[in-house]
Formats: structure tokens, sequence, C-alpha cells
């Protein structure tokens, strides 16, 4: 069932807010209708940047591996130092 609602909004925005709705081919009443339900919606939960590193693979390493000179070897490589 579609209830009535009468709102108040400034003359200028009602002229931008119908040009808008007539250059998508969408009436002003659909627009509120799926703006009220976007923002009655509860929001999905956000996943913190802790929770995604947790989900990588691990990477598989070398105990005897020296991670430090590889990085500049790499880097001399590259830079050529």
């Amino acid at each position: 069932m579609k209830t009535r609602l009468n709102l108040t909004i400034e003359d200028s925005l009602i002229q931008h807010v119908k040009e808008y709705a007539a250059s998508k081919q969408i009436s002003i009443s659909q627009m509120v209708e799926d703006y009220f339900k976007n923002i009655t919606q509860p929001s999905p939960k956000k996943e913190s940047i802790i929770d995604i590193v947790e989900k990588l693979d691990s990477p598989i390493l070398n105990k005897d591996t020296d991670l430090k000179k590889i990085f500049y070897e790499e880097q001399a490589g590259k830079y050529g130092f």
C-alpha cells in the first residue's frame, strides 16, 4: 500500500530535481522512495584491515633465507647501486 507524503522543499531545488528526474526517466516519488530504502537498510559490516590480512596465505620461507640481503640485491639491480 502506498501513502502520500507532503514535503516542503526550496523552489530552486525542486526545479533541479524535476530536471534530473526527467533526464533519468524516473518520478520524483520513486527517487524519494529509493533514497529512503537505501538509508534505512542496515549497512553491511565492513571488514577491518586486520581481518583482511589474516585471510591472506602465509608465505613459505626457508628459515635460512636472508630477506634483507635479497631486498638489497633486488634494489641494487633495479637502481644500479
